[in-house]
């Protein structure tokens, strides 16, 4: 299926969209204040080894240390550690080499592995491993022993190190394996000796920005062409990509049309609708997205669908429906971690496998790392899609101070009656001689009509006159009592 890919780039961000037959279906934000470091690697220090939980603090320069569980720690004879305690493989002080596998999230600092992987084109580098791996999503049995017998014959006879090779070299040369095999040997070189001769605390290796990471990442053999929208860094890629991948090259367009690009193809409006908690369905129906930082949930309803032939067939229609939205917001949202999906209940188990079919079939254009889970006992489908970055709704927006991330706010009578009762608290703490009640309109305006009974009673009970005055700047939640 031809794809297009869309590179909207200012001094202060990089915005990537990844168009299918002229639809949306991933977007990609980097901010220069806020780069991520996954793969970025670090000569790091232990600062602090926890037991108890089998992992340790290691300060990599950042302001928050970084988090190293003892699974992910690897050793040279190629035996994952953590069948050893942390206390035995670890001390206070350490220097350590270590590759960043998990931007920090929330209040969570970043993660770490010790197990270097260095990604090009064409290739994965895995220095300390012995094994060639291929990517999964080169079927067929063939084509992966040719691949691996191409790579094995241009590996140097000293080779120790282990490689995947990557979906894109299914249709390269020998010497776009060779060209790639290189760069990833001479990169892992220039980190080693930078590695013996700065001192810990340092970044030896900064993974490439989102604008490069397009090229090696993201362009496959069905993307016709790389629309760039700045001149400068149209040119900085031009010579990426003549340097590291010439066939990409020519797919490099500069576009200097008057509008600007994203408008053009309709990638802003998809932006506004991937914040939004309601996603509508064409066939009336609609899904409800909401993301906690403990799991995201996802609620399909027929809505104003109601079908042709039966309710039966109206859900399942639906819930098919729902199956490819879902899929598509997950990779626009950039959704990870737990993710739970309340399809529409389904008595019919052909029904239901027919949904799981369709999910599972939408989920394959999906480039992250996702497992899934049948219909449970209450009709929930659970997955888990690996998390890496911060997803689209922490990257561009914030809780809202009004709310303080709730989602709702107290109604004006509900703050009425938490404003009367501190009067109250108040009138019986401290001598005054008059209360003055400054609060949002909405509340005002309550006070003046439906609460004014209300009012009156207090303020006949506490025998102090109360005054009311708003105060423009102020949410409905906020409200202060003055003392006069």
């Amino acid at each position: 299926m031809n794809n297009e890919i869309l590179v909207n780039i200012t001094p202060q961000e990089t915005r990537v969209a990844i168009l299918e037959q002229g639809i949306t279906q991933e977007l990609h934000i980097e901010r220069v204040s806020d780069r991520g470091i996954v793969g970025n690697i670090y000569n790091g220090r232990v600062s602090r080894v926890l037991p108890g939980m089998q992992s340790a603090f290691i300060d990599i320069g950042l302001d928050r240390a970084a988090f190293l569980h003892v699974a992910d720690i690897w050793n040279s004879n190629q035996i994952n550690e953590h069948n050893r305690p942390i206390e035995k493989l670890l001390y206070e002080g350490n220097s350590i080499l270590v590759q960043v596998i998990k931007d920090a999230i929330g209040t969570k600092g970043a993660r770490l592995a010790t197990q270097i992987s260095l990604a090009g084109r064409l290739l994965v580098y895995l220095p300390q491993e012995s094994h060639i791996g291929i990517s999964q999503r080169i079927e067929d049995d063939l084509e992966r022993e040719l691949l691996r017998e191409k790579l094995q014959q241009i590996l140097p006879m000293e080779e120790k190190g282990g490689y995947i090779i990557r979906t894109m070299a299914e249709t390269a040369d020998e010497s776009d394996l060779r060209a790639d095999l290189e760069y990833l040997h001479k990169l892992w070189h220039d980190i080693q000796q930078r590695s013996v001769t700065t001192a810990a605390p340092v970044l030896l290796y900064q993974d490439l920005d989102l604008s490069h990471r397009v090229l090696r990442d993201f362009v496959n053999p069905d993307t016709t062409r790389i629309l760039v929208d700045s001149r400068e860094n149209y040119q900085r890629l031009i010579k990426f990509a003549q340097n590291y991948m010439t066939n990409i090259a020519e797919r490099l367009v500069l576009y200097s049309g008057g509008r600007p690009l994203f408008d053009l193809y309709g990638v802003e409006d998809e932006i506004e609708k991937s914040l939004a908690k309601r996603v509508n369905l064409k066939s009336g129906g609609y899904v409800i997205i909401d993301q906690t930082e403990a799991l995201t949930t996802m609620d399909v309803n027929t809505g104003a669908y109601i079908g042709v032939r039966n309710f039966a067939d109206t859900i399942f229609k639906t819930n098919l429906e729902a199956a490819q939205v879902i899929a598509r917001q997950l990779r626009l949202r950039n959704l990870g971690g737990i993710i739970i999906i309340d399809f529409i209940d389904m008595d019919s188990d052909e029904h239901k496998n027919a949904v799981l079919t369709e999910f599972n079939k939408a989920l394959q254009q999906d480039r992250t790392r996702i497992t899934i889970s049948g219909f449970s006992t209450l009709g929930l489908v659970e997955m888990t899609r690996k998390r890496t970055r911060e997803s689209l709704a922490h990257v561009m927006c914030e809780s809202c101070p009004t709310c303080q991330g709730r989602g709702e706010i107290r109604t004006a009578q509900t703050v009425c009656y938490d404003i009367l009762r501190e009067l109250l608290r108040e009138s019986r703490q401290f001598e005054a001689n008059e209360f003055r009640i400054l609060a949002s309109q909405q509340v005002i305006d309550l006070f003046l009509d439906e609460e004014s009974q209300s009012l009156a009673q207090l303020g006949d009970f506490i025998a102090k006159p109360i005054s009311l005055q708003v105060e423009e700047s102020y949410t409905q939640e906020q409200y202060d009592v003055i003392i006069m």
